[in-house]
């Protein structure tokens, strides 16, 4: 994988971390992209902070910086992304708000790497939608909703780039094992949830090259044995 080029969203968060752990150690030249700004990053990796991915136009600048610092993109991880719990009756619905954090960021940052991934010897996207979209419970309409619309684009784009050498892909967690999933639900066990670390090589695989006869497949990573 030397030289090859990815580019992470959402780069912060306990997933994007453990990612971008495995991409270094793999060899890979890594751009994390991330709403929050201000982070340290690791030597060698280009810091894009303080980009809105739900909007077109940021998303277009922050890929634009990626090229412009390493001069090819081979692979887009998106991660960025948002969770709520909330019932149906919530006088506060986040249904519009889960869409844009988990659909539209994933949208906009596809949209904007499209061109060099079609320009690189094997281009990927690997998207992170949810197992809770298969089949939703008490609570997880919006966000289920949501991932279900970020799987439903995996699809749509893998098909739409059949005839390049792009594949699209997603991975489908369970629960992963993070500190806020910890302390929100306290009395879990976590021995049966994912860690980081394991869906960060599965998003790796698909990233690689030797992912290349799989694309609109949704990847379901439900857990340690």
């Amino acid at each position: 994988m030397t030289e090859r080029t990815v580019a992470i969203t959402g780069g912060h968060g306990a997933l994007g971390r453990a990612v971008l752990e495995a991409a270094l150690k793999a060899g890979w030249r890594v751009a994390v992209i991330d709403h929050a700004a201000g982070h340290a990053a690791p030597d060698g990796v280009l810091e894009i902070g303080g980009i809105d991915l739900t909007d077109a136009d940021q998303a277009q600048k922050a890929m634009d910086a990626v090229i412009a610092r390493f001069g090819r993109l081979d692979a887009l991880l998106n991660i960025a992304g948002g969770f709520v719990w909330q019932t149906t009756d919530d006088a506060a619905p986040a249904w519009d708000r889960m869409h844009a954090l988990n659909v539209t960021t994933a949208l906009n940052a596809s949209r904007a790497a499209l061109a060099a991934l079609r320009a690189a010897p094997q281009g990927r996207i690997v998207n992170v939608g949810s197992a809770a979209a298969l089949k939703a419970g008490a609570g997880m309409g919006a966000y289920g909703a949501a991932k279900a619309g970020v799987h439903a684009l995996t699809q749509a784009l893998a098909e739409e780039l059949k005839a390049t050498r792009v594949t699209v892909n997603a991975v489908l967690p369970s629960i992963i094992d993070t500190p806020a999933n910890r302390r929100d639900m306290p009395g879990a066990d976590p021995a049966t949830w994912v860690a980081p670390a394991d869906l960060a090589a599965v998003i790796l695989f698909l990233a690689s090259p030797e992912s290349r006869a799989m694309t609109g497949a949704l990847v379901p990573v439900t857990g340690r044995v």
